[in-house]
Order: C-alpha cells, then structure tokens, then sequence
C-alpha cells in the first residue's frame, strides 16, 4: 500500500463458488433457492422461482452449522429418517444464524440439492463474518456496501427500484430527489433504473450530493487557496495532520515523493487534476474515507500479542450465569447462549448446575430458586462441544456451580465432558506444570484447543455438610439463589416484592453453598481450582498459582478502595473471577474497569444485556484477534515492581494527551432530527473524569450535521494502554444513535471517519462521524521548558 510503516488487514476473500451460486431448498417456505453472496462479501442472498430476493447482511451472521447440529423441523427429520447413522440427508442441511445481539436470533434453513456443498458454504460464510477487517473497514467499504445492496435488490426486468434508494436514506426526500437529478439518475419514485446507467461513478456523484462535506472544503482551504492542492501543500497536510508526532524519523521516515504520487493517482477522480500531481477537495475526501485514514491501528486488531505467558497474565472474556436470555428471576435458560458467547470469543462460561429430577435423573442447569426455565446438562455439554473452537482456539474455561449432591449425577455430568467434549478435556495436568505450589500454570498456547473444568475438588465419597442457608444470611449464600450475591447489602427492603415468590423450603435450604465434588467431578479438575478466598497474605504464603477465588463485585470493590495494591500483587500470581451481584434481577452489568486495573483476569458478565460495562468488553476484547485473551500490561505482571492503580504517575509509562475535536456527521438517523456527540475516556482512576458534549446540531438534519466547535482535552492519561477512548450519539430526544470504543493505544492520530456502532457492537452501515483526533506524549506545562533543557543537557553529555 502506498503509505509505508501501516499494517492492513486482509479484506474477506469470497471464492467463485459462492458468487456463482448453488441449489437450495429453504425449509420455511419449502421453495427451491439459488443462494449466492455478492463479490465482496457483504450479503449472502437467496432468489426464488419468482425473481425475489431476500438479503442477508454478512455483518449480522453469528453462526453457520451444517449435518445434526442444523436446525430442522421434526416432521422433516421423521420423513427422511435423518436420525439414522446411514442417512446422508443430514450432511445436505445448512442453517445460517443471524441477529443483532446474542439474543434476538434468526434462523434460516436450507437443504442443498446437491452432495457435499454445506461445510464449505458453512465454513467460508463464517470466515468472512468474522473477518476482524470487515468490521473495522474503512469508511468508503460501508459506503461500498450500500452500492451493493441497491445494485443487487432489482426488480423481474433486472433494473432498480428508483424507491428503493428513497428506503435507503428516508431523513429527507427532497434532498434525495434532488441528489439523484445531479447524478443524471431517475427521480421519480416509481422510475427503474438500468444497471449500466447506475455505475459507481454515478452513485459516487449522487452521494456527494446528497451529503455535501463543507467542512472538507474548510480544511482544504487552509492548505491551498487554489482550486487543486499541489502535490507539495497535500505532502504538508500529510505530515501536519496525519502522521504521529510521536513517531520515530529514523524509523518510521517520511512519505516519499512516489508515495505521495501513488495517493493521489488513488484517490483524485478526476484524470487531468492528478496527472499534473494535485489533488482537488473531492479527491481529499476520498483519501480520509480510504483505508489510510482508519481511526484503527489494524495491526492491533490481528493476533499480536504474545501467548506464552502463564494463564494469570492475560484478562479473559468471560461470561455470568450464561444459560439466560433475559432476567435473573423468571428469564428463558437457552443451550443457544452458550454457543453465541462462545462465537463471540468468550473463554469462560458458567454452568449452575442442579439435580435432575426421577426417573430419567439427569442434570440441568437453572437459576436455583428462581423460576428460569430449565435445560438439560448434557445439551449445554454438546452445545459447547460444537461451537468451543470455531471463532477462538484459545483454552476455554468452563466454571460450574455444582449443587447436584448425587455421586450418581455428578458421575453423569463427568462422563458427558469426557465423552463429549473428548480429547479437548484437559483431564490431567502437563508434564511441565505440576500442580504445586510455587509453579505457575501453562499458557494459553500450550493450553490451545483444551477446555478446563472449574469445580470444587474433592476426594470424597460422602458430601460435606453445606451451611444452612437463611435468606438473610447474606454471607452464607452464593450467587445461587436469585438475591444471595448482594453480600451483606442492605437489599432487603428492594427485594421484599420478590421474597415472596421463593419456595419457603429455598429460604430455609442449602442454596448457599455447593456441594463437595465427588471423585468423578474432582478427578477432571486441574489448573482452575476454586478456593475459599481468606486473605492475600494466606494466598501469598500458599502460593498456589491454581487456585481461584470468586468475589461478588461488591466484595471486589471493597477489597480494591482498601487494597488495592495487594489485589494487583494477587493477580500476578494466580487468578480471580468477579461475578454480578444478585440484586440485578433486571441482568444489569456492573462496570469492569476498575476490576482489570487491578488485573482481575475473568471479570464476567451478563452477556444478554447490551449496557455500557458490556460494550466495553466486547470493544476491548475485538483486539488481539479475538482471541478472547488480552496480554495484561506490563505494570500488572512484573514481579519486581508493585502497581497502584489510584496514582498519580506510573514511573515506567509516558502519560498521553488526547485531543479530539467533532467536526460533522453523516447518516446519523432515518428521521430528520438534531443530533450531539457524548466523548469520554475510561481508563484509571486518577484519567480525565470530565465527560464532553457537543451542542445540539444547530438544525433538525441527521444527513449531514456539522458542530466544529473547539477540540475536547482528555489532558494526562496516566496509562494508554489502559485507557478507551468512547464516543456515543444521541438524537435531541435522547435516543441512542450509535456509538464507538476505541483503546487509547489503538488510536491512529488524523483525520477519521469513524463508523459507528449498535449497542451490541455491530457495525452501522450508514451512521459516521468525522473528527480529528492526536494523541501526543504528555507533558506538565510547568516542566516543558525544564523537560526541554534536561533532553539538551543529556545530548551534549
């Protein structure tokens, strides 16, 4: 790429096959398809015997799954007799999943007409959803991806709806007519349009149109007074505007002359400006929507961290109380969650597990003492099997809340994870680690492929005797019954309209604690050992890097406002998981922040709600190949140093300065509205607290609102790489419009289209924001010249 010294991400590859298309039948409709994906990879689409066409953005595919793991009607498995092993119709099945958040599901079936077709559709579908630089394209490939769809969505004769582009931007009609008559394009509403008139040229055209940029003109003017840019003024702009000032010259030198030519030969439309080496205001608006100006480093996005540290020094995307849909009270328990946090990157999961009822005594997983559904043991088992590996290969943990006192069951539950889960269990500890104390665990490369158990371990044929749990003995019970992780809150009276509902015998029984594991259980349990947690100067003594503690996060608050240091210390050696208290009946999620500055490793959530904590996670863990494992810093591994997270300076790390400064919008909402942007970085307690605003767009316009007020300053942010940098859009009315969480490491200083997201972190097709953002080494005012002097001193030494 002309730009030197970036990395890009591979764009998804879309074989031939895929764009040629194949035979399906599709279930719900029992119709014969042709299903086919567009050349770059952005809807997969099904056409039936009447020439309609049904879409399907790639962005919002979650899961692909083929042979006895599709999904097909009961009638329909009896008719083929799929369930017999000789049957070879299973392996003709295909199911594409898809949704908006691991919640809301769709599932769309097919049976191909031919043998041998589904993996490969399933596997390469799957592989172009997931595709890191899909998702952090920039902001021309959304734009492309409108073209796209209203190329694709024709009528019988092949020609396009002309209504079909008024759908598409509904904010303002007037401005769409009059962008399609600048674009030499019909207007009238119930026109068609010929695919040879509709070119990307003229799409292009009507699009500048429709959103004009004034602000592009007002940054171009300030580096030329002409109507091109000389190669000389762009080379100024280039080095001024978009390169970090942090950079080395020596090794990261300049853009050359040839560089500089190959960028506007790119990105100038017109032929006779860039062959005399300018470059007019539409070309610069072409470049900051190309892949040079994404706000991302993409190298950061791809696998880039190391993998050979042990399992402590890395934060784990993990999951609370995964088996719920929706509330913690009276929710739908689904085995389909365990899949979607699994396809998500989640590497930890949680399993409460109960006592099957006679005769057929097998085990479920619920919410005790709750009226959330139940669902069976060893479809969860097989669930997990199925999706563990598909989108992550890094070691999974699976952590049980065991209540299932029958040597029976447990033997059950123990032989479906060796049964199922097979040569992916880790059932004994590696050679090179021994459990002993003093020895760290292995990391999650050598641990690559291998699912984990957490569960109480315990060599022993009678069950211990459990404490007897009052409902207001909030020390007694655990997260098993529905308000028992509140720990000592005074949740009493907010709870009062629930006590009712629970069982009396629930009150009074043994919820608060889980049974001991019997041999079965306990034989399978190695490097996750859950531990009673009594001080960190006992874990410090024992030392036992495999031993586990839980903290409600209330308790977890509480130990980081008295000690915080010695919870750093804690983690370094061996791990912690921190879980929702059970006040949040609504699934609500507590901020994680504040546990990974203390290097909590699995600060779990509930993975159903789409709140603030939850778009921090899945933000963060985007990164680093969504390997579901994020390196901890430096600062919160390091043996010889001690780490505090409430100072004011860290002696090892350059604090940043981030400026940004919100100049427009694009596409914000279908409805003509005024708009503001929120920006906030989270970070450390001692970061920037202030959360900025910009004013109300001036006037209702949603298409192309610009603000271009003065830039924010998040002035001293004490440690980047912990840092996220988070901008959200609201409408006048303070309806969510998209948003963006980008760690303050990952930011590329410049000008940047940013693409919006969802609440569930999709991606947004049409919402983006235009900013400019630097982040530079930070410096007190009061030393600047101090700093300037000493740098002097030391060179002429």
């Amino acid at each position: 790429d002309p730009l030197l010294n970036q990395f890009f991400l591979d764009p998804p590859e879309v074989k031939d096959y895929l764009v040629k298309g194949e035979r399906f039948t599709k279930w719900s409709e029992t119709v014969p398809v042709t299903m086919k994906m567009d050349p770059k990879g952005f809807y997969v689409y099904w056409v039936n015997q009447s020439k309609e066409t049904t879409f399907l953005d790639v962005a919002t595919i979650r899961d692909t799954r083929t042979g006895k793991f599709a999904k097909l009607p009961k009638v329909i498995r009896n008719v083929f007799n799929m369930d017999f092993p000789d049957s070879n119709h299973l392996a003709k099945t295909l199911t594409i999943v898809s949704g908006p958040d691991t919640v809301n599901l769709t599932y769309h079936n097919f049976f191909a007409s031919k043998e041998k077709v589904t993996q490969s559709w399933a596997d390469d579908i799957l592989a172009i959803a997931y595709n890191p630089a899909r998702n952090n394209s920039c902001r021309q490939v959304f734009l492309d991806k409108i073209y796209v769809r209203i190329s694709l969505q024709t009528n019988k004769d092949g020609k396009i709806p002309v209504k079909n582009i008024y759908k598409m931007f509904p904010a303002d009609k007037k401005r769409v007519e009059s962008a399609l008559a600048a674009a030499h394009l019909p207007k009238g509403k119930y026109d068609t349009i010929k695919h040879d008139v509709f070119t990307e040229t003229a799409f292009r055209t009507f699009l500048t149109n429709l959103c004009p940029r004034p602000e592009i003109y007002e940054i171009f003017t300030n580096y030329s007074t002409k109507p091109n840019m000389t190669k000389e003024n762009f080379t100024k702009f280039l080095n001024e505007k978009q390169r970090d000032s942090r950079l080395n010259e020596e090794l990261f030198p300049r853009l050359r002359p040839d560089q500089i030519k190959a960028l506007i030969d790119k990105y100038e439309p017109t032929a006779n400006v860039s062959n005399r080496g300018m470059i007019s205001p539409e070309g610069l608006l072409f470049f900051l929507m190309g892949s040079e100006t994404s706000v991302v480093m993409q190298d950061k996005l791809a696998k880039c961290q190391e993998m050979n540290q042990p399992l402590p020094h890395y934060f784990i995307k993990s999951s609370h109380n995964t088996y719920l849909t929706a509330g913690q009270f009276s929710g739908v328990s689904s085995p389909e969650m365990y899949r979607q946090c699994l396809l998500s990157g989640c590497r930890c999961l949680e399993l409460d597990c109960w006592k099957g009822k006679p005769p057929e005594e097998e085990p479920i997983i619920t919410h005790g003492f709750t009226m959330t559904t139940e669902i069976l043991f060893k479809d969860v088992i097989e669930a997990i099997a199925e999706s563990a590996f598909k989108t992550s290969k890094y070691p999974v943990i699976l952590s049980f809340e065991n209540h299932v006192d029958s040597v029976k069951q447990q033997e059950k539950m123990a032989n479906y994870c060796k049964t199922i889960f097979g040569d992916a269990l880790l059932t004994e500890p590696l050679e090179k680690y021994p459990l002993k104390p003093g020895q760290q665990i292995p990391s999650p490369t050598e641990l690559m492929g291998k699912i984990l158990i957490k569960n109480k371990k315990g060599h022993t044929e009678t069950p211990l005797c459990t404490k007897k749990g009052s409902l207001l003995n909030f020390e007694a019970l655990t997260d098993s019954c529905f308000c028992a992780k509140a720990e000592g809150e005074a949740a009493l009276e907010d709870q009062s309209q629930n006590l009712r509902l629970i069982p009396v015998a629930a009150q009074q029984g043994t919820a608060g604690q889980e049974v001991t594991a019997y041999e079965a259980m306990s034989s399978i349990v190695n490097y996750i050992q859950p531990n009673k947690f009594i001080s960190f100067e006992n874990a410090k003594k024992k030392n036992k890097s495999y031993a586990i503690s839980s903290f409600v996060e209330t308790k977890g608050e509480a130990m980081i406002a008295k000690t915080a240091v010695e919870f750093v210390e804690y983690n370094k050696r061996q791990m912690s998981r921190i879980y929702p208290k059970g006040t949040r009946m609504d699934s609500s999620n507590y901020n994680p922040q504040p546990f990974w500055n203390v290097g909590c490793q699995m600060v779990a959530l509930n993975y159903q709600t789409m709140d603030f904590p939850m778009q921090l996670n899945m933000a963060l863990f985007e990164f680093n190949g969504r390997t579901g494992y994020l390196l901890k810093h430096d600062v919160l591994r390091r043996s010889d140093k001690k780490f505090d997270p409430f100072c004011d300076r860290i002696d090892t790390v350059v604090a940043s300065t981030l400026t940004i400064k919100i100049y427009s919008g694009q596409f914000l909402s279908d409805k003509n509205v005024k708009t503001g942007v929120e920006v906030e970085v989270i970070g450390l307690p001692g970061d920037p607290k202030k959360k900025y605003r910009t004013k109300w767009s001036t006037t209702p316009n949603a298409i192309n609102p610009v603000w271009n007020e003065e830039p924010f300053v998040f002035e001293k942010i004490l440690l980047p790489e912990m840092a996220a940098l988070r901008m959200v859009v609201h409408e006048e009315n303070g309806k969510f419009v998209g948003h963006r969480i980008i760690p303050v490491d990952a930011i590329q200083s410049g000008f940047h289209h940013i693409c919006l997201r969802s609440e569930s972190n999709m991606p947004l097709t049409l919402p983006a924001l235009f900013v400019f953002i630097e982040v530079k080494d930070y410096i007190p005012a009061a030393f600047a010249g101090v700093y300037i002097f000493a740098l002097c001193s030391h060179m002429t030494e």
